[in-house]
Order: C-alpha cells, then sequence, then structure tokens
C-alpha cells in the first residue's frame, strides 16, 4: 500500500519538484512550491484528503469555515516553523535525535481518522465536553484551537519523502540565507495551499451553507459520506503505516 502511495505522490508531484529545483536561486518561492510538492508526498496525502473532507462538509452544511482553515493552517506553520527553529538552534544533533520519533508520530494519524469518521457517522455521540478553559454558554465541538492541533499534528506526519523534501532539501538553503528562518513558514503554508484552494473555490462559487438550504436530511447523507471517507482513509492509512 506504501508502494502505491509513493508511486502516486512521485507522479503527481513531479512537475512540481522539476519547478522547484529551477527556482532554487528564489528561497521564497522555492520554498513554496516544495511545500506543495510536500502536500503530495505519501504521509501527506491522508492528512491533506482528510482535511478536504472534514472542512468541505462543514463549509457546505454551515458556511464556509475561513477561521478554522486559518488556524489549521497556522498550526502547520507553527510545527514546520518550531522544526526549522530547532534545526536551525541545535544543528544537525537534534535533527537525527528527530528521526526517531516521527514514525511514531505517524502510525497516530490512522486512529485518530477512525475515531474522527466513526463519530460523523453518528455511530458515537458525545454529548458532554471536557473544557479546560472558562466555560462559555456556546461550545462549539469544532473550536479555532482543534483546528490549530490537528493541523500541527497532521504536519508532524513524515515519511522519507517528506524528511528529503523538509530537512535535505529545504534545511540547506534555510540556513545558507540570511531570511532563511522565514522558509519553514512559507514551506507550511505550501502544504496547505490545496486547502485553501479548495475553500476558496468552494466561497467563489457561492456554495457556502448550501446543504443547510436543501434540507437537514440532505446535509446529514453527506456528512455520513464525509464519515465513511474519512473512516475508510483511517483504515488504509493504519494498515499502511501499522504494517511499516
Amino acid at each position: 500500500m506504501y508502494n502505491v502511495l509513493s508511486q502516486f505522490s512521485a507522479f503527481v508531484s513531479k512537475p512540481f519538484f522539476i519547478i522547484a529545483n529551477n527556482l532554487e536561486s528564489w528561497p521564497i518561492v522555492f520554498a513554496l512550491i516544495l511545500g506543495l510538492v510536500g502536500a503530495l508526498a505519501p504521509c501527506q496525502l491522508t492528512g491533506n484528503i482528510s482535511a478536504l473532507t472534514l472542512y468541505g462538509n462543514r463549509s457546505f452544511q454551515e458556511k464556509i469555515v475561513w477561521k478554522d482553515v486559518i488556524f489549521f493552517t497556522l498550526g502547520k506553520i507553527a510545527a514546520f516553523s518550531l522544526l526549522g527553529a530547532l534545526v536551525w538552534i541545535l544543528g544537525r544533533e537534534i535533527q537525527d535525535n528527530l528521526i526517531t520519533y516521527f514514525p511514531w508520530i505517524r502510525k497516530i494519524m490512522g486512529p485518530l481518522l477512525i475515531i474522527v469518521g466513526i463519530y460523523m457517522l453518528g455511530i458515537i455521540k458525545i454529548k458532554g465536553t471536557i473544557n479546560l478553559f472558562k466555560s462559555t454558554k456556546v461550545y462549539k465541538q469544532e473550536t479555532p484551537f482543534g483546528s490549530f492541533m490537528l493541523g500541527f499534528s497532521f504536519s508532524l506526519a513524515f515519511c522519507p519523502t517528506m524528511f528529503i523534501l523538509f530537512f535535505v532539501t529545504l534545511m540547506p538553503v534555510v540556513l545558507s540565507n540570511s531570511y532563511g528562518f522565514i522558509l519553514p513558514s512559507i514551506f507550511a503554508f505550501g502544504t496547505a495551499l490545496p486547502l485553501l484552494l479548495f475553500i476558496f473555490i468552494i466561497w467563489y462559487l457561492g456554495g457556502g451553507g448550501v446543504l443547510m438550504k436543501k434540507g437537514r436530511k440532505f446535509g446529514v447523507i453527506i456528512q455520513r459520506i464525509s464519515g465513511f471517507i474519512m473512516l475508510l482513509l483511517g483504515i488504509m492509512d493504519s494498515i499502511t503505516y501499522w504494517s511499516l
């Protein structure tokens, strides 16, 4: 399964990778295109498709969830910026130590997607909530903080392809430029670009809340379909990365 994902990723991302290599003298554009290649990496595909499904479904059912999408993107920026800063400050040693943790972090994503898929299917229902902060009268299960942490955790899903793109390809450019500290953030934005474009298209075509206008029953059907997709992605992801 992983080999299939790798072959698909290599086929789709090859044109972007060629463009990125030709733009290495333009570090900011280079980092952005490299991030777009990263969005197509095998270990990122599942998470990105899941984000498209999750936020696309909510945008169709309610309204365009720009706030949550922005916080999801900020979570990715925070994760990659933190990794870049660690390598910048501590050097090669911290980079080598991080390698041992990434496979375990990556394996968490599959079970997490399964849980989200089961919830969206309505198999489990969460009536109560645990609020670590000041309580409010109106509580939403989808919070900006939750979106931020989702983006942050998805960004730590590293595989050999993503490791090469970030640590081997991007970081030398980061370390060789006076403004290199901003490049991991640009790279992170590139990984979130497909999601941002997808939500923008929904907004541009006036698709926000369209399912709510069509009726609650139709919206529930779409949510169940989205939940099934999330569950299927979680199962495939778990099979792929727990068997490595």
